[in-house]
C-alpha cells in the first residue's frame, strides 16, 4: 500500500468508515499488564509508521518490527507476543501462512491481519482459519489499536468494510454446501413434517406407500439422518422447507 507521506502514522480512515467502530465479538478479558505487540509489515514507510505509534501508548509494548514474513514467524515463535499485526501480503511467508504456523504450534499469539484490499472471500478464509481480526489499511490510529486490545482480550475485529461482505459470503458457502433435494423429495418432506407417517403422505400424493418410503429414505441419506423428526429439523435449518 502506497502512502503518501511519512509523517502519517497510518493512512486516514475512509470517510464513509471514520466513525464506525470495528464490529466485535465479545470474548474474555485480558490481563492488566502492557500488551506485547509484533508488526510485520514489507513497505518501510507503513511498517515505521506503525512502530511510532505503537511506540507512543503506553499500555502496549513493541517488542519487534519486521519486513519479511520468516522472520516475523521466527521472533512469534521465540517471543510469543500477546498480538502480531500482520500485513496479508508479506515476502518470505504471507499472513496467511504465518498464522497457520501459530496455528499448527499452538502459538498463543493473537493475528489480526492488515490489508490495503477489500476482498470478503479473502476476510472469510482468514477469520475461518482462525485470525483474531482482519483490518483496512485505511484504519486511523484509534481503530487499529482498539483492535490490538480486542484480539488481546479474546475478541474477533472484524473492520466495517468487510462485514457485509463476509456475511454474504457465509450465505454462498452455505448454500453451496446445502443438499440438493428434487421436487419430489421436498413435497414429501414437507407432508411428512405435517402429517407424520408415510402413509398419510402416500394417501396424499395418490402414491404407493412404498414408494413414499424410498423417497423418505433418500433424504435422509442425503440430510445425513435416520429418522423424520431429525430429517425435519435438517431441511427447516438449511431452509429447504421454506
Amino acid at each position: 500500500m502506497n502512502v503518501s507521506s511519512s509523517d502519517r502514522m497510518i493512512p486516514a480512515a475512509m470517510p464513509e468508515m471514520a466513525t464506525q467502530p470495528p464490529a466485535r465479538i465479545a470474548g474474555v478479558s485480558t490481563r492488566n499488564s502492557r500488551l506485547s505487540v509484533l508488526i510485520a509489515d514489507d513497505h518501510p514507510v507503513y511498517r515505521q509508521g506503525l512502530e511510532r505509534a505503537v511506540r507512543e501508548r503506553p499500555e502496549l509494548e513493541l517488542i519487534a518490527a519486521c519486513e519479511d514474513g520468516r522472520d516475523a514467524l521466527e521472533q512469534i515463535s521465540a517471543a510469543e507476543p500477546d498480538v502480531a499485526v500482520i500485513d496479508v501480503r508479506m515476502p518470505g511467508l504471507d499472513g496467511l501462512k504465518i498464522l497457520a504456523a501459530i496455528q499448527r504450534d499452538r502459538i498463543r499469539t493473537k493475528v489480526v491481519l492488515l490489508t490495503g484490499h477489500e476482498d470478503s472471500g479473502a476476510a472469510y478464509r482468514a477469520l475461518a482459519a482462525g485470525a483474531a481480526g482482519y483490518v483496512s489499511k485505511t484504519s486511523d490510529n484509534a481503530e487499529l489499536f482498539d483492535s490490538i486490545v480486542a484480539a488481546a482480550r479474546g475478541e474477533t475485529v472484524i473492520a466495517p468494510q468487510f462485514s457485509a461482505g463476509i456475511a454474504s459470503e457465509i450465505r454462498l458457502r452455505e448454500a453451496q454446501d446445502r443438499p440438493a433435494l428434487t421436487a419430489r423429495e421436498v413435497e414429501v418432506l414437507r407432508l411428512t413434517a405435517e402429517s407424520g407417517t408415510a402413509k398419510r403422505v402416500a394417501e396424499e400424493l395418490h402414491l404407493p406407500e412404498a414408494t413414499v418410503k424410498t423417497h423418505l429414505q433418500n433424504l435422509y441419506e442425503k440430510l445425513g439422518v435416520s429418522d423424520r423428526a431429525d430429517a425435519v429439523a435438517t431441511a427447516m435449518r438449511w431452509g429447504l422447507l421454506e
